[in-house]
């Protein structure tokens, strides 16, 4: 069998061509992301024209837009930026009918503050309802005039752990933490301003906060993904007047899919604010539909594709739709489809420089920790190669309270990986979600303890299928990813053959101390402080500092690359480079890839380009597979 052509870094990590598509509430045009002043930016065409009769109306050369918001006036549309990766999110209106005039910033909010939320307001026509924090630790609710930029105080959070939801006819519910963590929710009065206790979710088996959470569309009620009576997180409807509790969506054996980052959780109706169905994880992703007139038009979408639906919109009737589709080798294929006519269109290839046939499969395996917790993991082996004595790159997603799935082509590490010789493992360790709430909780407590053994255990399984050369393994992870790639060559400096730390985690006390004001408020009680410990404490500081990799540092002796956005508000630089400045003062070789102008994650094309081609020089070194 015949080796796949080795792709090049930059026809994996350019830009795409197009993504993000979305159809206007009208129904006439459809919106769109596409490279511009060598950045992507927002263009726009009629329904039946192509892209060269599109007009790009955002005009930003300095950092790729990735979200845009259609309104319901169609002069407008907005976007969202921030500056060099920093997360201080601002809002911006583009004029559709002057698209070269300068884009209007409608949160000139001070560093340290941005947008955290944008939704439409039905019941005022014109306005969005934009939750901000010029309070660095409340999240605020503002009503924003699109027209005029005029901002109006709608709601002020009174204590920091709360959040306000706002119903179509401006119906008000509230969720706070209390005091050992448990995150209540509550429907308020919006004429007296009284509020009564519907529900409350335990701390423990909602880290990172209880998602989703969503208004229901009469606005009588909340849409909650709770666990209940059983270890699979379901979305129910909770009563805004007697807390009474429907079950909305459930799939025994299956959690619903609540990424933070990635395709949405529930898929709502333009038109009438329905839900139309709820993904769930699965080995491949499961959407499952709740609405009878959506799976008619879901059956017919079905056809288009053998991926699996990643997002979806409609006009107002819901007749025309786009929808993007997960696979994992045909990348994001976007169409258009008609439900009056039932004819459809391919409106999008992305990525036409791909041939699926030189990318690798992606499946399914089941594994076992040593304990006996089940750890669903992706396997993806090169094309062309005897699956025997391969080098193998365990590769570690974030969070760590975040999941790896099938298809997610939109970071295409591990398609660019196999195209390189290596098989790549991609292991959901316990504290990942998605896989019910026993898992995520059996992480409390082992960071750099069994959270570690878990990945020893899924490359030791890789070995003991023949797969994988137990001399050529290398590890690689972003965020938490990449404290785990630190982990590894500290706890068990001997295992690993290269490792490369992206963003990664040095110091578990300095992190937890530097991390936003506003993330300290609403996720860490419940998160790092439950998981890890309390660096305020002195005895759990101890305990922190022997999990953190800097206190380790002597250990290292695995070649090891270091990459860091120096703007990053999340993992500060301070984290990477102590482990850089403690090696070289040992003498002990580590290569150190900044980007002056990245945040938590490479973004700007050039910068991801530099990244991928150091990672393929740095893993052909010392793990012996394929490089341009």
């Amino acid at each position: 069998m015949a080796l796949p052509k080795l792709i090049d870094v930059e026809e994996f990590f350019a830009d795409p061509e197009f993504s993000g598509a979305s159809i206007s509430p009208d129904g006439t045009r459809i919106a769109y992301l596409a490279p511009a002043h060598g950045r992507t930016n927002v263009w726009v065409r009629g329904i039946d024209e192509g892209h060269e009769d599109a007009v790009c109306v955002t005009h930003d050369a300095r950092r790729g837009i990735k979200a845009y918001y259609w309104t319901d006036d169609p002069r407008w549309l907005l976007y969202l930026q921030d500056t060099d990766g920093n997360e201080d999110w601002h809002l911006y209106r583009v004029d559709l009918e002057a698209p070269q005039t300068p884009a209007v910033d409608l949160t000139p909010l001070p560093v340290g503050s941005g947008v955290l939320g944008v939704e439409r307001m039905r019941s005022r026509p014109g306005t969005m309802l934009v939750t901000m924090n010029p309070r660095p630790r409340f999240l605020d609710a503002f009503r924003i005039d699109i027209a005029t930029g005029e901002t109006t105080l709608h709601r002020e959070s009174p204590v920091m752990t709360s959040k306000f939801f706002f119903g179509p006819d401006g119906e008000v519910f509230f969720m706070a933490m209390a005091d050992d963590g448990t995150w209540e929710f509550f429907a308020i009065d919006d004429a007296t301003g009284q509020q009564k206790l519907i529900r409350r979710c335990p701390g423990p088996e909602h880290p990172l906060g209880v998602f989703p959470v969503e208004v229901t569309a009469d606005g009588k009620g909340l849409l909650l993904g709770v666990y209940r009576d059983s270890d699979d997180l379901s979305l129910v409807r909770v009563d805004g007047e007697t807390g009474a509790e429907t079950v909305v969506a459930a799939l025994p054996g299956h959690s619903l899919c609540t990424a933070a980052i990635g395709p949405p959780t529930l898929f709502r109706s333009r038109r009438t604010g329905e839900l139309l169905a709820a993904r769930f994880v699965g080995d491949r992703p499961i959407v499952h539909v709740v609405d009878p007139h959506f799976a008619e038009v879901y059956a017919e979408l079905s056809k288009l594709s053998d991926g699996v639906l990643a997002s979806v919109s409609s006009d107002e009737s819901e007749r025309r739709w786009v929808a993007t589709f997960f696979h994992d080798r045909e990348p994001d294929l976007t169409y258009l489809y008609d439900h009056g006519t039932r004819e459809s269109r391919l409106l999008f290839r992305p990525y036409p420089q791909l041939d699926r046939a030189d990318l690798a499969p992606t499946r399914a395996v089941s594994l076992t920790a040593r304990d006996g917790l089940p750890l669903p993991a992706f396997l993806t082996l090169p094309v062309g190669v005897d699956p025997v004595g391969l080098p193998l790159v365990l590769f570690v997603h974030g969070g760590p309270w975040a999941h790896d799935s099938w298809a997610n082509f939109a970071a295409p590490k591990a398609q660019f990986l196999a195209n390189r010789g290596y098989a790549v493992l991609q292991v959901n360790f316990r504290g990942s979600s998605g896989y019910g709430k026993r898992h995520t909780t059996a992480a409390i407590g082992e960071f750099a303890g069994a959270m570690h053994d878990d990945l020893i255990d899924a490359a030791d399984w890789a070995v003991k299928q023949g797969i994988a050369d137990p001399a050529r393994i290398g590890i690689y992870g972003g965020s938490y990813g990449g404290y785990a790639a630190l982990v590894g060559v500290t706890v068990t400096p001997d295992y690993f053959a290269a490792a490369v730390a992206y963003c990664g985690i040095s110091s578990l006390p300095n992190f937890m101390r530097t991390v936003p004001a506003v993330w300290y408020s609403m996720i860490m009680k419940n998160s790092f402080l439950l998981y890890c410990g309390d660096p305020d404490d002195p005895d759990q500081e101890a305990d922190l500092l022997a999990r953190s990799p800097i206190t380790m540092i002597d250990r290292i002796r695995t070649p090891l690359l270091v990459v860091q956005g120096a703007n990053d508000v999340r993992v500060v630089k301070e984290e990477s480079d102590n482990v850089v400045d403690a090696l070289r003062a040992r003498g002990v070789p580590v290569e150190y890839l900044v980007a002056d102008d990245e945040g938590h994650g490479f973004q700007n094309p050039e910068n991801v380009v530099t990244l991928f081609r150091t990672i393929e020089r740095h893993f052909a070194e010392h793990l012996g597979g394929r490089s341009a």
